[in-house]
C-alpha cells in the first residue's frame, strides 16, 4: 500500500473491543513489538467440544482494578514471548476485532500481565501494517475521550456498596499491596477504609471500649480488619488488633499470630518442634561460644540474621570462618540478637515464595537473586517468575502457616540437597511480586477469605 494511503496514528490511542464489551482502553502504539497484547488476569483454559477457549479478566482502566470485565474467546495459539525484562514465558494468543476511530479490523493479542506497565494494552506492528503510519509526537489522533466520557462508559461496571465494612490497618496507602487490597474490596461491593496504624488510639474500658482516629472520630463498626503491619510498629499495631478483636471485628491475621511470626527465634523453635525441616540454625549469647556456634552450623559460608530483619535487610553472608567470627562478635558487642544459619549453596540464590490463604497455597513464585547477591529478594534487584511447586513443598508451606495460626502468610522455601527447607514465614506478605509473576488476583482471594469466614454472600 502506498504511504499516502495510510492513516496517521499517534503514539497513544483509544481502542474499543465490542466483542468483549470493553468500551475504551488506552493502548501504547509500539512498532518495535510484533504482536499486540492486552492486560489479563485469572486466565483459565476451558473446553467447548473439541475447541480450547480461554476465559480471562481485563482491568481496562489503569490503576483501577475495581473495574473488571470477564472475557471469553477461542484460543488461537500459545507462544514463547520474551518480556521487556528479558524473561521468556509462554503466553496465550487470541484474535479479536478492534475498533480504532472509524476502522474495525481483526488483530492478534497476547494475554499478558501488564499491571506494572503504564498502559493496559500495547498495539504492535502487525496491527499497524498496511493501515497506519505512526507519528510519535502526537496522541489520540483517531479518538480522544475526555475523562468524563470514559467515566460514563464505565459507569455500568461500578458496583454499589452493599457489602461489609472492612478496614486495612497499615502505614502507607500508596504501597502497591495496600492499594490492591482496597481495590479488590471495592470491586466486590464492600466499603473499604484505610487506617494508619500511628493515627489510631484506644480507650481501654470494660463497659465502653473504643478506638479513635486522629481528630477524635470513633471507629468501632468494622466487620473485618486486614492487618498489613511494618516491623517498626508491630507492638503498637498488635495492641490495636487485639482491641478490634475484643470489639467484635474479625482480624484476618490475629495479633498473637503476627507476634509469633515476627519473633524469628520463637518461630524457628516452633518449626523445629513440629518437625519442619529448616536450615541448621544456631543462637548463643556469649562471644566465648562463637567458634563452636559456627562449627555447629557446618562452618562458613554461613548466614547471619538480625532477629528483627525484614525484606532481606539485616541479613549477612559470611564467606569465611574468620569473617563470621568478626560479624557475630560485633553484633554481640552491641547487645544485638542474631541467628546463625547454614548457607544452602546449591540453591544458587533462588528461593520460592508460597502465598497461603486459609490453608491453601493460592500462588507461588520463584525468586532469583540479583547478580552479586546471595539472597533471592525482589526488593534488592532480584527477579520473580511463576513456578509449579511439588506436593512436598505445598504441604510444607501449609503446615508452616498453620503452626503460626496465620490465615494469610507468605512462606519462603529453599530447595536443598536434603529436600525443601523452610526459611521463614511472613505475616504481611507483599502482593506486587507474586501478582505480577503469576497474573493471579491475590487481593481478591484475600477478600473472599473474609467473606467466607463471615458467611457473607454477594
Amino acid at each position: 500500500m502506498e504511504i499516502e494511503n495510510l492513516k496517521v496514528i499517534g503514539s497513544e490511542e483509544w481502542c474499543i473491543f465490542e466483542e468483549f464489551g470493553i468500551p475504551a482502553i488506552k493502548a501504547r502504539v509500539d512498532s518495535g513489538a510484533k504482536t499486540s497484547s492486552i492486560q489479563a488476569n485469572n486466565i483459565k483454559i476451558i473446553h467447548r467440544g473439541t475447541e480450547e477457549w480461554v476465559r480471562f479478566e481485563v482491568n481496562p482502566v489503569q490503576d483501577n482494578r475495581s473495574i473488571f470485565i470477564t472475557c471469553e474467546t477461542r484460543l488461537y495459539d500459545k507462544r514463547l514471548v520474551k518480556s521487556s525484562s528479558g524473561i521468556s514465558e509462554q503466553r496465550y494468543v487470541i484474535k479479536s476485532p478492534v475498533t480504532i476511530g472509524d476502522q474495525t479490523f481483526e488483530i492478534e493479542l497476547t494475554l499478558a500481565n501488564r499491571d506494572a506497565m503504564e498502559f493496559r494494552m500495547l498495539l504492535g506492528r502487525e496491527a499497524l501494517m498496511n493501515r497506519y503510519i505512526v507519528n510519535p509526537s502526537t496522541t489520540y489522533v483517531e479518538t480522544s475521550f475526555t475523562q468524563e466520557e470514559v467515566s460514563k462508559r464505565y459507569a455500568p461496571f461500578i458496583k454499589e456498596k452493599s457489602g461489609l465494612k472492612i478496614a486495612l490497618l497499615a502505614s502507607n496507602p500508596e504501597l502497591y499491596s495496600n492499594k490492591r487490597v482496597i481495590e479488590a474490596g471495592i470491586a466486590r461491593g464492600h466499603e473499604m477504609v484505610f487506617l494508619n496504624v500511628e493515627q489510631a488510639y484506644m480507650k481501654l474500658d470494660a463497659i465502653e471500649p473504643e478506638i479513635r482516629y486522629r481528630g477524635g472520630n470513633i471507629i468501632d463498626e468494622f466487620d473485618a480488619i486486614i492487618p498489613r503491619i511494618k516491623p517498626s510498629v508491630t507492638f503498637y499495631a498488635c495492641a490495636l488488633i487485639r482491641q478490634f478483636d475484643s470489639m467484635g471485628a474479625y482480624c484476618l491475621n490475629s495479633a498473637e499470630a503476627i507476634t509469633q511470626s515476627r519473633d524469628k527465634l520463637l518461630a524457628t523453635q516452633l518449626f523445629a518442634k513440629h518437625d519442619i525441616h529448616i536450615p541448621i540454625t544456631g543462637f548463643a549469647k556469649s562471644p566465648l561460644d562463637t567458634k563452636d556456634l559456627i562449627k555447629m552450623v557446618n562452618g562458613a559460608p554461613l548466614i547471619i540474621k538480625l532477629l528483627e530483619s525484614t525484606q532481606g535487610k539485616g541479613v549477612v553472608l559470611a564467606e569465611t570462618n574468620k569473617a563470621a567470627e568478626s560479624v557475630i562478635n560485633a553484633f554481640k558487642s552491641v547487645q544485638t540478637n542474631i541467628l546463625v544459619q547454614e548457607f544452602i549453596k546449591e540453591a544458587n540464590g533462588q528461593d520460592i515464595r508460597c502465598f497461603v490463604v486459609n490453608g491453601k497455597v493460592v500462588a507461588s513464585m520463584q525468586r532469583q537473586a540479583a547478580k552479586g547477591e546471595f539472597r533471592a529478594n525482589i526488593h534488592q534487584g532480584g527477579t520473580a517468575s511463576k513456578i509449579k511447586i511439588t506436593s512436598e513443598e505445598r504441604k510444607l508451606a501449609i503446615k508452616a502457616a498453620k503452626i503460626l495460626n496465620l490465615p494469610v502468610a507468605g512462606v519462603d522455601i529453599i530447595r536443598s540437597n536434603k529436600g525443601p527447607l523452610l526459611l521463614e514465614v511472613n505475616s504481611s506478605p507483599g502482593l506486587e511480586g507474586i501478582e505480577n509473576a503469576t497474573g493471579l488476583d491475590i487481593a481478591n482471594i484475600m477478600i473472599e477469605a473474609i467473606e467466607k469466614k463471615l458467611k457473607f454472600k454477594i
